[in-house]
């Protein structure tokens, strides 16, 4: 049976080396770092983790709460993570939030009972004091996706949803719509009121007064996409752009539209959000904001293996969003207007 000594020989690095190699900590070159996992699988080599955690107190893993395993965009964060995680030869164990604080709490006290090197959190409800509890109280440390906690920036990684929104319906205004109705995601979720405030801002830059009957509150679903775009429709609500904030609601929108004979964009411009793998097979493709939720939480591990190993975290910037323009927007009737 391969030992430590033989990988170390085979890999032409001291034994130390591989032993930093394993637990993710120390500065290692990543071409050493290839080095020794190829010795390691050409070796047989297995080490003992099980072993190595209850000597060392530690797990060699990284934790991760999600707040639910539903939809691509938790796909797309958990693959990401996984391959993340595999690059600092750790171990990655998901579990899931349910979507509440108090699941999220007993998560990460389960994570943090297995001795998980750090946990990584996404959530949506949290409230910051809770979060600062957790992060002052952890042996681990704990790292924050999709938050902005304004007393430890060092520790969130976020995006800048106002802003992103705000880009959105200013693009629809610049392309000549003023009557914009707007669907929004869970308005009692950061997320949510952040998305609306930048539909808002927008129309304040522009003058455009805003009509509280063009908003109608949504859950993210299609199925609530399409009944609110009915209620609109049914209540006589004028609008020559809709801006969905996400996807989903977007495709919803989409089928109540055509069921009321309105063609996209020709009568109705759509607008979502996410840049969800449907958008581009909708007809005609869906103009949406690209969120970068693969590179997110590849650098919230990143913040992680950095705090596990004691180097001094620098604040992440937040993250921005990207205009994914297709064919469901067109020119409206204030277009090229003085």
């Amino acid at each position: 049976m391969a030992t430590m000594l033989d990988v170390s020989l085979r890999a032409g690095v001291s034994k130390a080396t591989v032993s930093r190699v394993l637990n993710g900590t120390g500065q290692v070159k990543e071409s050493t770092r290839q080095q020794v996992f190829k010795a390691m699988e050409e070796l047989g080599y297995r080490p003992n983790f099980l072993a190595r955690s209850l000597a060392n107190r530690t797990s060699n893993s990284i934790g991760l709460v999600v707040s639910t395993f539903d939809g691509f965009y938790f796909g797309r964060l958990l693959q990401q993570a996984a391959r993340q995680t595999e690059s600092y030869g750790k171990q990655l164990i998901v579990t899931d939030g349910h979507d509440t604080p108090e699941c999220e709490e007993q998560a990460i006290q389960m994570l943090a009972d297995r001795h998980c090197d750090a946990i990584v959190l996404y959530t949506r409800f949290m409230s910051e004091k809770t979060m600062m509890s957790l992060i002052q109280s952890l042996p681990m440390p704990l790292v924050i996706v999709n938050r902005d906690v304004s007393q430890a920036r060092e520790r969130c990684v976020f995006f800048e949803q106002q802003d992103a929104a705000f880009q959105a319906v200013d693009f629809l205004i610049a392309q000549g719509h003023h009557d914009i109705a707007c669907i929004t995601a869970p308005i009692h979720t950061p997320t949510g009121k952040a998305r609306l405030m930048g539909y808002r801002k927008a129309l304040e830059k522009h003058g455009i007064p805003l009509d509280k009957a063009k908003i109608k509150y949504g859950d993210s679903g299609m199925t609530g996409g399409y009944e609110l775009s009915r209620e609109l429709l049914a209540e006589g609500v004028r609008f020559s752009a809709l801006f969905a904030c996400n996807d989903d609601m977007a495709l919803g929108a989409s089928k109540a539209l055509h069921q009321a004979g309105l063609r996209i964009p020709q009568d109705v411009s759509l607008f979502g959000f996410d840049d969800a793998p449907s958008a581009r097979w909708l007809e005609p493709g869906l103009s949406t904001v690209y969120l970068p939720i693969d590179t997110m939480i590849a650098t919230a591990i990143d913040q992680a293996m950095k705090l596990v190993s004691g180097e001094p975290p620098e604040p992440i910037p937040p993250f921005t969003g990207k205009l994914v323009l297709r064919d469901s927007v067109t020119t409206g009737p204030y277009f090229n207007s003085k």
